[in-house]
């Protein structure tokens, strides 16, 4: 993940005192820097401590997203293992699942992002963790819907500090040029965990007991899975660069290497200036809208894929082999969206792209006659390059926003949107097994979500030329230094957006 750094001649880069006094509500990076003072490093010392940074991140947060993503959705494979008939559940209560978990999500994403700014960002990502392990081992002791529903609202409280904080991280260890990578190969495994999950249904569905039913043996064991790596978040995660466990050099680079990308890195004073500034953004609201329209056929591909492959005619053992393509699918969407965007530095064409993809998937399961069921399979595998867009927004709203106030604000805002999206998505699937307002609905949004995007793209480069025309001189060292003082993107004149 490393070979990513920009190639130039070797570069010895010169780090003085960003001020005589250390300005108020600053970045916490710049105190370090305060502390540190002058300091020089080569091009190869950068490239190694990034391969460093990656080893001691990367794993650790695929493995939370792989875990997050497949355990929300081992309900989708316990559905087709017996659940419902052994819970009592009828099929509009399993659909009101999905539903009560997106709105736990979304009602506790505000303290969620709120504690984020409060707390050290890695200790509570691991508690968290650890918390929604325990609800998920829980699943194999429910007898009833009602403590499904109860099990699920716990869930969505616990899963809802994941994204932003993915988000956090990425920005303060990383060049917005490469976050695209990075969050791209952590999002990579919501992929694997489709393939993870649909072995394990179809390995757990050949297991017939007295005691125990093979979903609450599946539960179970990813329960204890999903605790285990929490507890190696809490052991191994830093909370930011000043506080890791790298040397003191090591850690002023880390810093330095991000002057010139003007996000910042870390500051825990809540600024209500740029919380207004948040929401007063129309950029922060087409995003959101833009969000919510991409979630909504999620449900497709999350919570009823594998009842949707059933209902083509497919037996439960089927239906969960089949469903091993969809993981595929998304695994080349997302890592191949990711490098896209990382090679040609953009996210608007990257995200409308894959949105087309999933155009084409809900066009072929909405309008392709009952009898044409390998092209309706095929449509529903398309969609699966819906959720890859997903790590492009995140690493779009991580480079386009700036201020960490702002940032935390925005970043619980579109989960909310995420969470509304996924919210209304299930609400579609009403007359099971067509689905066929639920695979109209797929079509609609998306469209609509491409127009969004473009309107974006439009906004953000209308900003990036005024700012461009009103520049003049050399300004480098302004725009390194009003990096770490804390400046939202619309504060800093020096900032350009990414399209």
């Amino acid at each position: 993940m490393a070979q990513d750094i920009e190639t130039e001649k070797p570069i010895v880069r010169e780090v003085s005192k960003i001020a005589e006094e250390k300005p108020a509500f600053a970045d916490a990076a710049l105190s370090f820097l305060h502390e540190v003072g002058e300091l020089t490093f080569t091009e190869d010392e950068e490239k190694k401590l990034v391969r460093v940074v990656d080893w001691m991140i990367l794993p650790l947060l695929a493995a939370v997203y792989f875990l997050q993503f497949l355990d929300k959705n081992l309900i989708n494979f316990a559905n087709i293992m017996g659940l419902g008939k052994d819970t009592n559940s009828t099929p509009s209560q399993f659909s009101d699942l999905a539903l009560v978990f997106y709105v736990a999500y979304l009602v506790s994403e505000p303290l969620s992002s709120f504690l984020l700014q409060r707390l050290p960002v890695a200790k509570l990502l691991g508690i968290n963790v650890i918390l929604w392990g325990l609800c998920l081992a829980l699943n194999s002791v429910c007898k009833t819907y009602a403590s499904l529903v109860a099990l699920r609202v716990l869930l969505g409280i616990f899963e809802a500090c994941v994204s932003p904080s993915m988000i956090i991280i990425s920005c303060m260890w990383y060049k917005r040029r490469e976050q695209p990578l990075r969050i791209g190969f952590c999002c990579g495994t919501v992929g694997l965990g489709i393939i993870v999950g649909a072995l394990c249904s179809y390995g757990f569905q050949h297991y017939h007991g007295n005691v125990f039913k093979s979903w609450q043996i599946m539960f179970l064991v990813f329960g204890l899975v999903t605790i285990a790596v929490g507890i190696l978040l809490l052991i191994f995660l830093p909370d930011n660069p000043m506080t890791s466990r790298l040397s003191n050099r090591q850690k002023a680079i880390a810093i330095i290497r991000l002057r010139n990308d003007t996000t910042g890195i870390e500051n825990k004073t809540f600024k209500l200036s740029q919380f207004l500034e948040a929401l007063r953004d129309p950029h922060t609201w087409l995003i959101c809208l833009l969000t919510t329209a991409i979630n909504i056929p999620n449900a497709a591909v999350s919570t009823f894929q594998a009842t949707i492959i059933q209902g083509l005619g497919y037996t439960a053992t089927q239906a969960a082999l089949i469903s091993i393509p969809s993981g595929v699918i998304g695994i080349i969407a997302i890592w191949g969206a990711s490098y896209t965007s990382f090679k040609f530095n953009n996210r608007s064409v990257v995200i409308i792209l894959l949105v087309a993809a999933g155009i084409l998937g809900g066009g072929l399961m909405a309008f392709l006659p009952s009898q044409e069921k390998v092209g309706r399979l095929i449509g529903t595998y398309l969609t699966n390059t819906i959720p890859s867009t997903t790590p492009i927004i995140y690493s779009w709203v991580a480079a386009n926003i700036a201020g960490h106030t702002k940032k935390i604000t925005v970043n619980a805002m579109l989960l909310m949107a995420f969470c509304l999206g996924n919210i209304i998505g299930p609400l579609t699937f009403t007359n099971p097994p067509a689905y066929t307002a639920a695979k109209i609905t797929i079509v609609a949004v998306l469209c609509f979500a491409v127009a969004i995007a473009l309107l974006l793209v439009h906004l953000y480069h209308r900003n990036n030329v005024r700012r461009m025309l009103l520049s003049s001189g050399d300004n480098s060292q302004a725009t390194a230094d009003s990096s770490f003082l804390d400046l939202t993107d619309q504060e800093n004149e020096n900032f350009i957006y990414i399209l």
